[in-house]
């Protein structure tokens, strides 16, 4: 690797385009199930949707400057489900947490920080919101929600996490994680619980540079951890890891390159069952330490299912080929990559949203008066706020 956090790489050909003599073949179909990405603009051009057909992606993620409209908007999402083959469909994922992270507002409802909803006290408001969110997303035909927060508010100075947290105790936001999180379950999405495993003591932004969470390991399976291993034994699907180091659990790799954390911690301690997300590759946490090559096939190496690369398509087509050539080149990299495209079929089994509402119905679905009256009937909490990059 291009930095001093161990060689697992060395000697793989991860650049080049993989050798197919008659097209993609079954174990590259695989790989592109492990990755989800982003795009430019309002509309999915003809390379993005080709990709789909061909299974070099398994989902696509919508971000602010994808949305104009709510119609528009359903256009799209229908328009990138259609071009995917009827054995692999696309799922369509969003960062839709409330407060500062919520890529669909108005006329949508404008949903307030966690931090304020789990402040109320009462988890059945807290379901709703959760149930309330998810409908308006599957009005729209978006099936993979990356929420709840699972990280606890423990530093007011941490610039990336603060009132997106719903509690400063692991108690509060793993009961209020999970009630928001089995609202989402209710409206047919599928959540991911963020960031593994803990982002609430950082001082810094991963989006900017690679935070290191000091606490030794007694502190983080009491604080950081205990909300994972609650919502790992409720059930929830996915986690998104976080680009942190933590020297406790390891003092080399940030957790999502790391095998210690990404499978011996999550997998045989806690007894996460779900698909494992990585934050993303484009962050500078990570990005500025290693190549993209290196990323998508350490991080598949160390535990990790399924990874999200905003752009550019050249940054996505490098980590697809390269988790071809690895899985090609290697029988371990092949057995985590049917693991991991099995993990994500799962995934995509328990999505039951269907295709976008019809234009006409969506003013009636989005922006309810039920919902604007939720949503108003939380009383701010202050402090907490951030403004990072997360809120685009």
């Amino acid at each position: 690797m291009s930095a001093s956090t161990g060689g697992t790489l060395s000697g793989l050909p991860l650049r080049g385009r993989p050798n197919w003599n008659d097209g993609m073949t079954a174990l590259a179909r695989l790989a592109g199930q492990l990755l989800s990405v982003g795009f430019e603009g309002t509309t999915a051009d003809d390379d993005l949707r080709a990709r789909i057909a061909a299974c070099e992606v398994g989902g696509v993620m919508i971000f602010r400057p994808n949305i104009a409209t709510p119609g528009q908007l359903a256009a799209l999402v229908a328009d990138l489900r259609g071009a995917a083959p009827g054995d692999q469909p696309l799922l369509v994922s969003i960062d839709q947490e409330g407060g500062l992270v919520q890529r669909l507002k108005a006329p949508a409802t404008v949903w307030p920080p966690m931090l304020s909803v789990g402040g109320a006290g009462d988890v059945a408001r807290t379901a709703a919101v959760g149930r309330a969110l998810g409908e308006e997303l599957a009005a729209v035909g978006v099936g993979w929600n990356f929420a709840p927060v699972l990280d606890v508010h423990t530093n007011p100075a941490n610039p990336v996490i603060g009132n997106r947290a719903f509690g400063t105790s692991p108690e509060r936001v793993a009961r209020h994680a999970l009630a928001f999180w089995r609202g989402l379950r209710s409206a047919g999405l599928v959540g991911c619980g963020k960031h593994y495993p803990g982002h609430g003591d950082t001082y810094t932004d991963s989006h900017h540079e690679l935070p290191v969470v000091a606490h030794d390991a007694d502190r983080l399976r009491a604080v950081e951890l205990a909300p994972f291993a609650a919502a790992a034994q409720a059930g929830l699907e996915a986690f998104m890891t976080a680009h942190v180091l933590y020297p406790a659990l390891d003092p080399d790799r940030p957790a999502t390159l790391s095998r210690r954390i990404a499978t011996d911690l999550l997998r045989d301690e806690l007894g996460f069952r779900g698909v494992l997300v990585s934050d993303d590759m484009g962050m500078k946490a990570v990005a500025d330490r290693y190549s993209i090559e290196e990323l998508a096939v350490g991080a598949i190496e160390a535990g990790c299912d399924h990874l999200l690369v905003r752009q550019p398509v050249a940054r996505q087509r490098a980590a697809f080929e390269a988790i071809v050539r690895a899985a090609e080149a290697r029988s371990d990299v092949r057995a985590r990559v049917e693991e991991s495209a099995a993990r994500v079929a799962a995934l995509k089994a328990a999505c039951t949203v269907p295709l976008p509402a019809p234009a006409a119905m969506l003013p009636s679905l989005l922006g309810t008066p039920a919902h604007q009256a939720l949503a108003g009937s939380f009383t701010a909490v202050t402090g907490g706020e951030t403004n990072s990059p997360a809120s685009d």
